[in-house]
């Protein structure tokens, strides 16, 4: 056995600990609604002429979960949508979760219309633990009669008893070059009086929004922070971590973990580097760039801090994204460190060691798990 062999054995063997990820469609998915779920920037159907199947997120489910359904890989998409349409998304579900080799997953469950942490548990995976979305919050507490601060911080606290982390989309309400201080309570008032005049839904004030935020802090729990690439309701070029840095000086020692990343994987590093509570995770991004997704993979190790890089998939919807964050993951960690060995750069042991950091002990450490 190589070398390269081993270290991939070593890693395909490492149970995984997803620090992002969001639940699987409960209802059966037609194709037209299959392929759309390949695609994350679009907010419309994909054009007639398109196909989900035609990129590379398309290409890596025909060529690493085709196998899971009984084909043969790189299975054309007439064929593997004839397999996949023989399962429910149950059944699906309870095929490519565990097939992943992850033993906790961390669930944002802001979302509607996917698994919760129950159907995540029934799906026959292992521990489940709650990742809270601070918008998800602020809808509840506008929705609450009487003082919005007093029914956020009562939300969130007892929220976030049983959850491990708090999240959010800053990015797609607004984007991060904008004052991110701790705003007065009179503001914040003023704000959430206006908020619930205009209805209290899809919170986008700057001043809530950056409440929300220091009030996660508060709780001394991780904060998870969307970044980079999303779909187009989210203004990319406003999505630059480097516009965290006044509010990453003044948040103490609470772990920020910055998520996806991509098309700003250096900046993130660099803020892991700089900062002793910032890590990064290489969520979404991975699954979406596929057989690139090695390249992508070796760039978030140019700066960041090996103890700093976290594993996710960040997936939702079609289950096979759930498998293929960590399959794609652990084929670019394998080649890319494998070639770190091989050029004499780095040892296998160190190798498997980072493997092992990135794929589950920075996680447990960060988390608490």
């Amino acid at each position: 056995m190589t070398t390269r062999q081993s270290i991939r054995e070593r890693v395909d063997g490492l149970e995984l600990v997803d620090n992002h990820v969001h639940g699987f469609w409960l209802s059966h998915a037609d194709r037209r609604r299959f392929e759309n779920g390949l695609n994350e920037a679009n907010t419309e159907p994909l054009a007639d002429f398109d196909s989900g199947f035609d990129t590379q997120l398309g290409f890596a489910i025909r060529a690493h979960c085709a196998p899971l359904l009984g084909l043969a890989p790189h299975a054309d998409p007439d064929t593997y949508w004839a397999a996949r349409s023989a399962l429910t998304e149950t059944e699906l579900a309870a095929l490519f979760l565990p097939a992943a080799g992850v033993s906790d997953w961390l669930v944002d469950t802001g979302l509607t219309g996917v698994a919760g942490l129950d159907g995540m548990t029934r799906a026959g995976t292992h521990r489940v633990h709650e990742i809270i979305r601070l918008e998800h919050i602020a809808e509840q507490a506008a929705a609450t009669p009487g003082d919005y601060l007093r029914a956020f911080r009562d939300i969130l606290w007892r929220s976030a008893d049983s959850a491990a982390a708090t999240k959010t989309v800053l990015a797609y309400r607004g984007g991060f070059d904008q004052d991110l201080s701790a705003p007065q309570e009179r503001e914040v008032a003023d704000a959430a009086g206006c908020w619930r005049e205009a209805g209290g839904t899809r919170l986008t004030d700057p001043v809530l929004l950056r409440f929300g935020l220091h009030e996660a802090l508060r709780l001394g729990k991780p904060l998870q922070f969307h970044v980079g690439l999303g779909d187009r309701d989210c203004d990319l070029h406003r999505t630059n971590p480097m516009y965290l840095i006044d509010f990453l000086r003044s948040c103490g020692e609470v772990p920020i973990v910055l998520l996806h990343c991509y098309p700003y994987e250096r900046e993130a590093g660099y803020l892991a580097q700089a900062f002793n509570n910032v890590h990064l995770d290489v969520g979404l991004s991975v699954n979406h760039l596929g057989a690139r997704s090695a390249a992508f993979l070796g760039r978030t190790l140019e700066l960041a801090p090996f103890r700093k890089i976290l594993y996710s998939s960040d997936a939702v919807g079609p289950p096979e994204l759930h498998y293929l964050g960590s399959r794609l993951w652990r084929d670019g960690i394998s080649t890319t460190l494998g070639d770190f060995v091989e050029r004499g750069q780095w040892s296998a042991r160190d190798a498997v060691r980072v493997a092992g950091l990135i794929g589950r002990g920075n996680a447990m450490r960060v988390y608490r798990l």
